[in-house]
């Protein structure tokens, strides 16, 4: 039995794949595939149902659809930030904000200077990674917009890398979270503040 390469090649031919009377498969080896074809089918069905439950959760939250006008964050990340932060006014700034969720690099002191290493991992999870996947999302896009804060994403990726930018980004995105959750603010990508350069780790 032979697909075409991908998911949507293998959802629209699999099917038809697999009951093509060449195929060499009978009995429990042909059952025992359609049998996990409509448990995927049935796992897309609740795919589907999650994904409607937060676009109508996103839809009538005004701090979700704020937090959505960040770019690369979009309706999962801004419904997860909303429902798992609750009040933002708990945290006295950005930073610690950011630290909460576990984008904040650790400091590293030596000789009376001090350097900025890997970031903690301790905090948010789930929102962590998402702000992570949202910030590759703009670091990837960043060349074909030309407002201040992608225009800085650009340049900073030419000057350290892939990486630390992505860090320096997930960052950015947390402290933008917090002013938009604990001040009610907007976000606009022509007059944020873009964030230092990220110092190279030793």
């Amino acid at each position: 039995m032979f697909l075409p390469q991908g998911i949507d090649a293998f959802r629209d031919h699999f099917v038809e794949a697999l009951e093509d009377g060449d195929t060499e498969l009978n009995g429990v080896a042909r059952s025992a595939p359609l049998q996990g074809w409509e448990h995927l089918q049935a796992l897309d069905r609740q795919i589907t149902w999650c994904d409607a439950q937060v676009a109508t959760h996103v839809k009538h939250d005004s701090n979700a659809q704020r937090v959505m006008a960040v770019i690369g964050i979009g309706a999962l990340t801004s419904s997860v930030a909303v429902a798992t932060v609750g009040d933002a006014r708990l945290f006295k700034n950005g930073r610690q904000f950011a630290a909460w969720i576990g984008t904040v690099r650790k400091q590293k002191s030596s000789g009376g200077k001090t350097r900025l290493g890997r970031i903690t991992k301790q905090g948010n999870t789930c929102l962590r990674t998402l702000l992570f996947q949202g910030a590759r999302s703009a670091v990837t896009s960043a060349h074909r917009r030309s407002d201040r804060l992608l225009r800085w994403i650009v340049q900073l990726q030419a000057r350290v890398g892939w990486y630390r930018t992505l860090v320096a980004v997930a960052n950015k995105h947390a402290r933008i979270l917090w002013a938009i959750l604990a001040r009610g603010e907007r976000f606009d990508p022509s007059y944020v503040s873009t964030p230092s350069t990220p110092s190279q780790p030793r």
